[in-house]
């Protein structure tokens, strides 16, 4: 696992029990997003972003390759608490746990897509 600083858009994905934590963005759902602060790694870049988004814990463990065209990592994250904190940006209604099934029409990055198919339950 490579901790160096990272750069550009930071995505987090958070898939628990079969499913992945969506947070609102424009008229859709997105994967929970932030930009890194001065010498951030994607990990950490992730697991905060998650945080200040949701109010959920995670922990940020693997960076997918390759990052996307426009210079986004994607990072998968492993949940560490069941129920989120008070504080996130988006109410515990407001951001969603979308089965895997129906993540068809969420723009999400090709790494993702391929992480997901592998990590999908029959």
């Amino acid at each position: 696992m490579s901790l160096e600083q990272a750069e550009g858009v930071v995505r987090a994905v958070v898939v628990y029990d079969g499913r992945l934590l969506l947070v609102p963005e424009g008229d859709g759902w997105a994967l929970p997003s932030g930009t890194p602060e001065p010498a951030e790694s994607a990990q950490a870049t992730a697991a905060r972003a998650v945080y200040e988004l949701t109010g959920y814990l995670v922990d940020g463990t693997e960076p997918l390759e390759p990052r996307d065209a426009a210079g986004e990592t994607a990072v998968v994250c492993q949940l560490l608490s069941g129920s989120p904190s008070d504080g996130g940006r988006f109410a515990p209604e407001q951001v969603r746990w979308a089965p895997m099934e129906e993540t068809a029409g969420t723009p999400l990055p090709a790494s993702v897509r391929t992480y997901l198919r592998g990590h999908t339950p029959v």
